[in-house]
């Protein structure tokens, strides 16, 4: 049996803010980052509440570390938090989960029946509708994926004037995690039919929108279409997992400190050929995987009579699509200290196996598959 939930209301478009009116004589906590406080954003946000006592946690920082988590536990204890609001990117999203779960353990907060809303600033990790956090050990230099129903936000307010100030490269970054999300959705091994409906509507608005979107921050069409992407790649992954190119980013953003999203952007395509497999026929047949990589194919409109044709083609314009928004396509091209790569080789393998993401890849994952891999971006 397999579940797909819609635990979480979205609300979306230009104007969706408004959704905030309903909220009215509460104590908010806004969760965010310095960053965006000081443009205003959580001030924006705070117009919306009706007669409410707001306080902001600022505090979070990207690839938010257990430290980050627990000096927001004490601003929720602080206000008496009794509604959590998150504004800010894919870091402060989880932050706001891992903050409001924490607060539940450690406060002993009522927060099952707590309204908690996610608001992103950007297009890219779909963390407002899923049920995964992920907060780092900096001492380790590892990321813990977390994982309970009880981390799903229940509002998302999905409006795209809030992501307009997001800089180009980050556009790019982030929305090559929402690519990443919807192709490794689409194989993983808990793939369904209403997570493969996401998937290809989230694959084929990437393609088509995140060109205007980095070329034209501006462009609000193009911005809520990408919003709208990440938010279905985000429903999509959440029910049926992701797979070996999360578990591997996961591992070397941690030692490495390269985007999530941009190290995700330069995995891909090793990591569809690697599914892929066109080495190998089973019984005069490719595996599920290659031939759900051809039917992507064939919703881009790309050229796609055969399997091996499809998953080509489909390679190919993943690689396109990093050059047209400028994501290099190696380490050594993105600057990494390929002796250090070398040196953390051993244990980005073994990070990489033991990440909760990497059970789900449709192949089995060995080391010495993702030390191929990881030697084919080092470039």
């Amino acid at each position: 049996m397999q579940e797909f939930s819609l635990g979480t209301r979205i609300f979306f478009g230009e104007g969706a803010l408004e959704r905030l009116r309903r909220v009215e004589d509460k104590r908010v906590l806004i969760v965010t980052d310095k960053f965006m406080n000081q443009m205003g954003v959580p001030q924006r946000v705070a117009a919306f509440l009706t007669n409410c006592a707001v306080s902001v946690f600022d505090g979070v920082v990207p690839d938010p570390p257990v430290e980050v988590v627990t000096a927001g536990v004490e601003a929720f204890r602080d206000c008496g938090a009794q509604i959590v609001i998150a504004v800010g990117g894919g870091s402060t999203i989880d932050a706001a989960k891992a903050i409001r779960e924490v607060a539940k353990q450690v406060l002993d907060a009522d927060t099952d029946k707590m309204e908690c809303f996610a608001i992103p600033t950007t297009s890219g990790t779909g963390s407002e509708v899923t049920d995964y956090a992920v907060i780092t050990n900096r001492e380790q230099g590892l990321k813990y994926p977390l994982h309970s129903k009880a981390l799903r936000p229940m509002v998302a307010i999905l409006d795209p004037e809030l992501t307009v100030s997001a800089p180009p490269s980050v556009t790019a970054d982030t929305g090559m995690d929402v690519l990443t999300h919807a192709l490794e959705a689409y194989v993983s091994t808990g793939y369904n039919d209403f997570s493969d409906a996401m998937c290809e509507k989230a694959v084929s608005l990437v393609f088509r929108f995140l060109p205007l979107a980095v070329a034209d921050g501006n462009d609000l069409l193009a911005r809520e279409k990408m919003h709208n992407a990440s938010c279905m790649a985000g429903l999509a992954f959440n029910s049926a997992g992701l797979g070996v190119n999360h578990g591997l980013a996961h591992a070397i953003g941690g030692k490495l400190h390269i985007a999530h999203g941009r190290i995700n952007a330069i995995l891909l395509p090793k990591v569809l050929a690697y599914n892929a497999d066109l080495t190998t026929v089973h019984k005069g047949e490719y595996c599920i995987a290659a031939r759900k990589y051809q039917r992507m194919a064939k919703v881009l409109d790309l050229p796609a009579p055969n399997v091996r044709l499809g998953v080509t083609n489909l390679i190919h314009e993943v690689e396109k699509l990093n050059r047209k928004i400028g994501i290099p396509a190696t380490l050594k091209a993105q600057g990494v200290d390929l002796a250090r790569v070398k040196e953390l080789k051993e244990g980005l393998v073994a990070a990489a196996l033991a990440d909760a993401t990497t059970a789900t890849n449709p192949r089995s994952v060995e080391a010495a598959h993702v030390e191929k891999i990881l030697t084919e971006i080092m470039g």
